[in-house]
Order: C-alpha cells, then sequence, then structure tokens
C-alpha cells in the first residue's frame, strides 16, 4: 500500500516559495501606496502578507515596524513626484490599474525611466524616515543631536536639525536589500545600487540651514541655527535633471571585479551623484499593456511649442494631433481687500486645447 509522507514548511520557507514564484522588481515594495489606511503595514502578521516586499524586506520589516508606516508615505511620495515631474512628457510615471507593479514591467528594462524611479524611490524613503525621526514619531530616533558648536560663519548650531543619517541608514537596509540580495556581479543590480545611492545625495547636496535671531527687539546679535532637508520637490527637481543627462553604461570586467562603464568610451565616467542606465527607452508612443506602457492617444499637448518637452510633435509622435476649443473658468479682476483677503471674479474664457490623435 502506497504511503503518503508530509513535509511541514516553516513560515519563511513559505514565503520564500511564495516570493520566488512571483515576478520580482525592486521597487515593487510601492505597492504599499495602493494599500487602504487602515490595513496595517507593521507586525509579524501583516508583514507576510505585503505582497510586494521580497523576503529580506519582510524581514526589516518584522524588526522595525514602526517605521514602516513611514515606508507607506514614501511610496505615495514616489508616485506623486513622479508624476508632476514627467506630467509633459510621453512618458508621464502613469500607473497600472492594480498590481504590484505599479508603474509597470517597463521598470524591469534597465532605461533611464527605471533609474529615475529607483533614484527618487530611495530618496523618498530617507526623506519619510528623515521627517518621522524630527517629529518624534520613531522611538529610536530624533534629532540630530551631533550637529553643535558654532560655524565657521559665526552662528550658534542648536534646535532640532533633520536626523539625515538615520533616514539614509534605513533607506540603504530597506530599498537596497533586494539587490544585495541578488548579488553584486550582474549589471542591474549594480544599476539599481548606484542610483539608489543617487538619490539619497540629491538630499545630502541641497541640505539647507534655517535660523532663529534672538536679541533686543528682534535684532540679530545671536542666530541659532539647524540643518533641514530641502523641500522633496527639490529632489525631484534635481533628480529630473540627472534623468535628462543620465549615462548609458555597460557591464565591465576589471581584473577580478565587475564595474559599470560609459558605453561611449569618449562619454566620461559618471559621478556618484549621476543616474545610469543600461538599456534604451521604448518610445512610450503606443498602447503596450503587457509593459504598462498607455500610449500618448489622447493626451493633452503644447500646440505652441515645436521643441519643448511638452510639445505636440514630441509628446503625440509626430504631427498627429488636433486642436479645439474649450471654455475655461478662470479667476480675473482680482483686488486686495484690506484686511487680509483676495477677491476675485470669475471669468469665462475660450482657449485652445491641442491633444494627441488616438
Amino acid at each position: 500500500m502506497p504511503t503518503v509522507s508530509t513535509v511541514n514548511l516553516t513560515a519563511p520557507l513559505l514565503l520564500l516559495l511564495l516570493w520566488a514564484t512571483q515576478p520580482t522588481m525592486a521597487t515593487n515594495w510601492l505597492s504599499l501606496a495602493r494599500l487602504p489606511r487602515s490595513r496595517p503595514v507593521s507586525g509579524a502578521a501583516p508583514c507576510a502578507r505585503l505582497r510586494g516586499l521580497t523576503p529580506g524586506q519582510v524581514g526589516v520589516c518584522r524588526a522595525r515596524g514602526e517605521v514602516m508606516e513611514s515606508v507607506r508615505k514614501a511610496a505615495e511620495m514616489v508616485i506623486e513626484e513622479c508624476q508632476h515631474q514627467f506630467r509633459n512628457r510621453r512618458w508621464n510615471c502613469s500607473t497600472t490599474p492594480r498590481g504590484i507593479n505599479v508603474f509597470g514591467r517597463v521598470m524591469n528594462q534597465g532605461t533611464r525611466e527605471a533609474a529615475f524611479v529607483h533614484a527618487l524611490s530611495s530618496a523618498a524613503v530617507a526623506v519619510a524616515v528623515t521627517r518621522a525621526c524630527t517629529r518624534g514619531e520613531l522611538e529610536r530616533c530624533g534629532c540630530d543631536r551631533k550637529v553643535r558648536g558654532v560655524s565657521p560663519e559665526g552662528f550658534q548650531w542648536s534646535g532640532c536639525s533633520d536626523n539625515l543619517s538615520y533616514g539614509v541608514a534605513f533607506s540603504q537596509t530597506f530599498v537596497d536589500e533586494p539587490e544585495r540580495a541578488k548579488g553584486l556581479s550582474a549589471g542591474r543590480p549594480l544599476m539599481n545600487l548606484h542610483n539608489n545611492e543617487a538619490g539619497r545625495k540629491a538630499i545630502l547636496h541641497n541640505m539647507q540651514v534655517e535660523c532663529k535671531c534672538h536679541g533686543v527687539s528682534g535684532s540679530c546679535e545671536l542666530r541659532t541655527c539647524w540643518k533641514v532637508m530641502p523641500p522633496f520637490r527639490r529632489v525631484g527637481v534635481v533628480l529630473k535633471e540627472r534623468f535628462d543627462g543620465a549615462t548609458e553604461v555597460r557591464l565591465t570586467r576589471i581584473g577580478s571585479r565587475t564595474a559599470l562603464l560609459p558605453r561611449d568610451p569618449q562619454v566620461k565616467p559618471p559621478a556618484a551623484r549621476d543616474l545610469l542606465y543600461l538599456a534604451p527607452s521604448p518610445d512610450f508612443c503606443h498602447l503596450d499593456p503587457d509593459n504598462g506602457i498607455p500610449g500618448t492617444a489622447g493626451r493633452r499637448c503644447n500646440g505652441t511649442s515645436r521643441l519643448a518637452p511638452d510639445g505636440c510633435e514630441l509628446v503625440c509622435c509626430g504631427p498627429g494631433y488636433r486642436a479645439g476649443r474649450a471654455e475655461v473658468v478662470q479667476r480675473c479682476s482680482c483686488k486686495f481687500s484690506w484686511c487680509c483677503s483676495v477677491r476675485c471674479q470669475q471669468c469665462k474664457n475660450t482657449v485652445t486645447i491641442h491633444t494627441c490623435r488616438v
């Protein structure tokens, strides 16, 4: 009589098997932005059910659960900022209707778009966690008390400086984990790790100083100052500029190690804050549901400019656009009323709207 053998699989092994059967991208954690606010994102059981996380990220979730709400916020920040920065481009950071691949499989292709999303994602986690530290929402961190003494400019370091080192360290632990798990001998993990770090450097190199004056009658005999992160919009602008100047690279063996070097030998090696990509981008002109590309049909564009990125010829992939008239309501004849408001009338205007042909 045949016997039936049973195998007891531990929870970690089951999780690993489940993860191995799913299509994986290092940015799948961005799907946390799709979760309802009422759903917990920390604790042993909730962490295991977060489908966008790799096994290593689930381990981080379990060990440092108090930070996961900041990670969820970071995912929302990435989508919002990406769509703002690329609102006038062919690729406008449109998201897929459902699932864990928020920006679609185009993120799998090693393009400059993937480079931007990785950089923005790592920066968002660092910013969101650092903000939580400053607000006193996390037990393990607070203000950066290492910024003390007198600056070369003569002001006193004091107050609550943003604890960026803690946010950056967590970003490296959480965002970089999928790449380190794959090993550092392949091109794509090296590309992602470089761009992740470039995103964090966009914060570091744009830190700001805020000050408060102390003295009689509001004089500034003594100033106390502290360091703050730049607005995340500023980080997005910096990374968008890096996107436009990104360097195409190839995997090259140098002795016993591998490195990413410019594909064009005439191009100087990129700096640590620059973005790198391995593959050319698709044109994003036509609908490609399999890769999460909606195409540009029906998109609004700027019909008065030919060379700008939002010009119809570029957005619509040629002169395939049409003009139409529409009536819009705008504020007009605004007057300042003492004190302290601005009163405006509502005016109807007819404007020309250009859209890409379907």
